[in-house]
């Protein structure tokens, strides 16, 4: 499959940073991060994280794909703020993913990757997402392409820039506060400061067909 999903996460990281046990900021001790007002537990970011690592490690690539995601408490934070702006953007449109709606996406993308071990395969070596994350991926991919459909934008450059500034706009209204060991969240691009890929990519039907880094 050659298709890019609305969401790609970056596995071209930029620094190895430890799985972190505390948190570095004084205004919201044990947040990796607050979001409209709901914190974001550090101790579930790590939980993310360690369902990445077990997976990971029982890969045969499992040194490379973790070699790969030195900073995968950054990446997957960045995941986990990113899905409440969706969530944002979807309520705000009247938008929503019923159980049925994900699971039929999953089935048709379990089917376009020749069954459930290699979208989970692919999936973990492209996003870093590990198996009992797989709804969530499905799910965001659900919303984002309903998002596009109900604001009519087109898979085009003008598209992108108008969903981006959609995204954006919900972004601020959300006020991110980020912990600072894990960077900024910059509105405009979306995303943790620390990283450079955009967020908002092509909309396509397949979440298991982004190129990390790309």
């Amino acid at each position: 499959m050659h298709r890019r999903t609305a969401l790609s996460v970056s596995a071209a990281l930029l620094a190895a940073a430890p799985l972190l046990t505390a948190c570095g900021g004084e205004a919201h001790p044990g947040a990796a991060a607050v979001v409209d007002g709901e914190r974001i537990e550090v101790s579930s970011l790590q939980a993310q994280v360690r369902d990445v690592r077990t997976a990971q490690e029982a890969s045969p690539q499992a040194a490379q794909l973790i070699e790969a995601t030195g900073d995968l408490s950054r990446e997957k934070l960045n995941v986990m703020i990113f899905d409440r702006v969706v969530d944002r953007v979807a309520k705000d449109n009247g938008i929503t993913a019923s159980r049925g709606e994900i699971q039929k996406a999953r089935d048709e993308f379990t089917q376009q990757s020749g069954g459930q071990e290699q979208l989970a395969a692919t999936l973990l070596q492209q996003q870093g997402v590990a198996p009992d994350q797989i709804d969530g991926v499905v799910r965001r991919t659900v919303l984002m392409n309903k998002i596009a459909a109900k604001l009519g934008i087109a898979n085009t450059p003008e598209g992108q820039k108008k969903l981006t500034e959609v995204f954006t706009a919900a972004s601020k209204d959300l006020d991110i506060d980020v912990n600072p060991r894990f960077g900024a969240w910059d509105d405009d691009k979306i995303q943790l400061g620390t990283f450079t890929a955009p967020w908002v990519r092509q909309i396509s039907q397949d979440p298991a067909a982004a190129e990390a880094g790309a």
